[in-house]
């Protein structure tokens, strides 16, 4: 047998094996075919030369390289019962805050120095789901004191209201009764009274002197609101004022307020009927009595028209005067306008208006403004022309709001407080020793400046500061008697702890112009005459209080902390440092 060589014998070889295999295969029915033997002289054994050399860029046949086949998706939904049943949620506990209770009543006591006493009791009681009463009494007192006044300077102010009403859907209303008695003394004598008079002369006629002057008040008044009615509102009054002097006034007035709608505009309408009447026993010089009366009949209409920013007021109002005690029947006229724009929303506002009225001044309202007047006055009603404004107001932030204002205001018979003037004769009525004032009139212009500004700084501490800055023209009178040029005042109030809290507040009023003459001497040179300038003045005040619960807490005021003995009106030094200590109580029946 040839040996094989090469590849070509290794194939050789290979076929053989195969078509033995295949031969084993083919013969299953005969498996006997005899034998072969294949003798293998030398085996195969490859070189380097038998190797093929790979091809440098291979065919890459991956699913990457092959298009994409479009697959269709078909979802076939059906209901499928489910058994699950969620357990029930429990929610999250929240700690609520405590709400405070507000009590019906309470009850204030106070005492300090100058023997002060103060208190105040405040009841109010639901009848049922509609009506109610309610009571309020109030006493402020204190037995003077002051240095270097020589008269008795004490005084006592106590007051009682009542009141019952009815609240309904579509209705309420009240009817108000109240009582009021106040007892002050002349004791403003001049600084150099008696300076002529013997020692001993001057101390007698001194304790001659009864400065007491004591007041009283009863008053009847009701209020009703309507809802769904042309008739809006309505008040009346009737208020009955005397003194020790026998002097009487009597106030009855009627202040209905109608709205009508015509063309989609609501026509606001204010009807007003005034009436006063009254009498003093003497006037200053003794010789006559005095007596006084006016009816005043005024409506006001006006209506509102709102344009994006723009809010106009536009109003107009009609006043006849009818003077009862003489023949003084006067028709009046004033502007009701006001408009306000909103330059940068609620952060800037502008407004402007021009508004006048029909003023009634009364002798109780008098008193309350100055107790130490004569009873002699001279009462007639200011005609307020009209009160020329525009300002800026807003918020500089969300806790710090602003407002600043300028005003010309044109004011006839404008009423203004100036000291009486005085002989020293023991003959006097016991005002007429240059120890009260009196009301004259005077046709007054007036240009003002006003600025506000308010902060919360926090929850726990409020501050405000205000101030009025006005010059004032008169026709008659020499000086705008007892008007302060500046005015102004700053308040804050803070809570120290949850228990503690407390505030102050300072008020600065600025020089005055009075004239008082002693009708004794005899002045030659004019500059004798030259008004008095009353020294400006501030007062600090501050309170300092303990809620020890919700219905008992405990209060310290303390006023005039500078111990000031200043004048607010002229030979009227008031109190030094003054110190209250007190308690407040709320309950309930």
């Amino acid at each position: 047998m040839l040996p094989l060589r090469g590849l070509g014998g290794f194939w050789l070889l290979l076929l053989l094996v195969q078509v033995s295999f295949a031969q084993k295969k083919d013969s299953k029915k005969d498996e006997n075919i005899g034998t072969e033997v294949v003798n293998v002289v030398k085996p195969y054994t490859p070189t380097i030369s038998d190797a093929f050399k790979v091809s440098e860029t291979p065919v890459l046949d991956d699913a990457e390289n092959t298009k994409k086949e479009i697959i269709k998706y078909n979802i076939f939904s059906f209901p499928v019962a489910s058994t699950f049943t969620p357990s029930k949620g429990k929610a999250e506990g929240v700690e609520k805050e405590k709400s405070t209770h507000l009590f019906n009543n309470y009850a204030t006591f106070g005492v300090g120095n100058y023997t002060t006493l103060n208190a105040e009791l405040f009841v109010n009681q639901e009848l049922n789901n509609n009506d109610y009463v309610g009571g309020m009494f109030r006493h402020l007192s204190s037995q003077g004191g002051i240095k270097e006044v020589e008269l008795n300077d004490s005084f006592y102010d106590t007051s009682i209201d009542l009141t019952y009403g009815v609240r309904e859907k579509d209705l309420s209303w009240n009817v108000d009764l109240g009582l009021q008695n106040q007892i002050y003394n002349w004791y403003g004598l001049p600084a150099d009274f008696g300076s002529a008079l013997a020692p001993s002369d001057r101390a007698i006629l001194i304790d001659g002197i009864n400065p007491n002057h004591s007041y009283n008040n009863l008053y009847l008044g009701s209020k009703i609101e309507l809802e769904g009615s042309f008739i809006k509102e309505a008040s009346a009054k009737f208020n009955h004022f005397s003194d020790n002097y026998g002097s009487s006034e009597n106030r009855f007035y009627v202040k209905p307020s109608f709205e009508f709608n015509i063309s989609d505009k609501a026509i606001k309408t204010n009807v007003i009927v005034d009436y006063l009447g009254g009498s003093f026993e003497k006037d200053y010089s003794n010789t006559n009595a005095i007596k006084y009366g006016f009816t005043n009949f005024g409506i006001a209409p006006s209506f509102v028209m709102n344009e994006d920013d723009w809010t106009i007021n536009i109003g107009a109002a009609l006043f006849y005067s009818l003077g009862t005690k003489n023949s003084s029947n006067t028709i009046y006229v004033y502007p009701q306008v006001n408009a306000s724009l909103k330059v940068v929303g609620d952060l800037m506002i502008f407004y402007a208006g021009a508004e006048g009225n029909l003023e009634q001044n009364t002798y109780s309202d008098f008193v309350n403004a100055n107790p130490y007047l004569s009873p002699t006055l001279d009462i007639k009603p200011t005609d307020k022309q009209f009160d020329a404004f525009a300002g800026l107001k807003g918020k500089l932030t969300n806790t710090i709001s602003y407002n600043l204002r300028a005003s010309y205001v044109a004011e006839k018979d404008k009423a203004l407080f100036k000291s009486n003037d005085y002989t020293v004769n023991n003959s006097n009525e016991d005002y007429a020793f240059g120890n009260s004032l009196k009301v004259v009139y005077d046709d007054v212009k007036t240009i003002s400046f006003y600025g506000e500004l308010k902060a919360d700084i926090s929850e726990d501490v409020a501050f405000g500061i205000d101030g009025t800055f006005s010059s004032y023209t008169t026709d008659f009178q020499r000086e705008a008697w007892n008007l302060p040029a500046i005015k102004l005042n700053a308040k804050v109030d803070f809570n120290i702890t949850e228990k503690w809290y407390a505030g102050a507040n300072v008020f600065f009023v600025g020089e005055r112009k009075d004239q008082k003459i002693n009708m004794d001497i005899v002045y030659i040179v004019v500059p004798d005459l030259v008004p008095t300038t009353l020294d400006s003045y501030f007062d600090i005040n501050a309170h300092l209080g303990y809620q020890y619960n919700d219905q008992f807490s405990a209060f310290l005021r303390a006023n005039n902390i500078a111990n000031q003995a200043y004048q607010k009106w002229m030979n009227y030094p008031v109190q030094g440092f003054q110190v209250v200590l007190g308690a407040n109580y709320k309950f309930d029946f």
